[in-house]
């Protein structure tokens, strides 16, 4: 039988050297990973690396939602805007540290799965949404952060366009099969870039991203 509170408690250690914010840390503790993956996946919940999910679509190594998340440095009075609700893991992670995370998934058999899971954990703060034409959701802008969790050709401007002044989004940037992950903090004056290193996603599908 799989000791899951140890395996946990493990993955935490060892991203805990990579990864300095405490708060991430502490969210990933407090989170069931096993319950975002299917029961064939169960016995590698806690491994640090993707794990698909269905519908052609995987949830994200530890190590990268670490990264990604501890990057947008969310305080408790943010709201998010999360683009590939996919599983839900990330999703609750950011609804840990932000006051409101507004969530958007194209596929609905994934936003469905994940809503179950989330409302199962008793989390009141997010929202879950069905992708429409317009990339993100503009209806609630502007967002302190955004977090895009699918690689995307170039910086879409309808996302920018949706993030409050000297808030800061993390998305990929690159072809279909590798992509460079990237730190924006909207200013008024110039927009600040910063590049977190390579990553691989599945493809960002919208107006202003892939086709198809």
């Amino acid at each position: 039988m799989i000791d899951y509170n140890a395996a946990r408690a493990s993955l935490i250690k060892k991203l805990g050297l990579e990864i300095s914010d405490k708060r991430v840390l502490a969210a990933m503790s407090r989170l069931p990973r096993e319950k975002f993956v299917p029961p064939e996946s169960w016995p590698m919940a806690y491994e640090d690396r993707p794990l698909p999910i269905g519908c052609g679509q995987t949830i994200s190594q530890p190590y990268i939602i670490a990264l990604m998340t501890a990057a947008l440095k969310l305080t408790e009075n943010d709201r998010v805007l999360e683009l590939g609700t996919g599983s839900g893991y990330q999703t609750a992670i950011l609804a840990e540290l932000a006051r409101q995370v507004v969530s958007v998934e194209r596929l609905p058999p994934l936003a469905e799965s994940a809503r179950k899971v989330i409302d199962s954990l008793g989390y009141k703060n997010i929202e879950i949404h069905i992708a429409g034409e317009a990339l993100g959701w503009p209806p609630g802008a502007p967002y302190d952060a955004i977090m895009v969790t699918a690689g995307a050709p170039s910086l879409p401007a309808e996302l920018l366009a949706q993030l409050a002044w000297g808030g800061r989004m993390i998305i990929p940037v690159g072809t279909r099969y590798m992509q460079e992950l990237y730190k924006v903090t909207k200013n008024k004056s110039r927009n600040k870039l910063e590049n977190l290193g390579g990553c691989r996603f599945v493809s960002l599908i919208g107006k202003n991203a892939w086709d198809s």
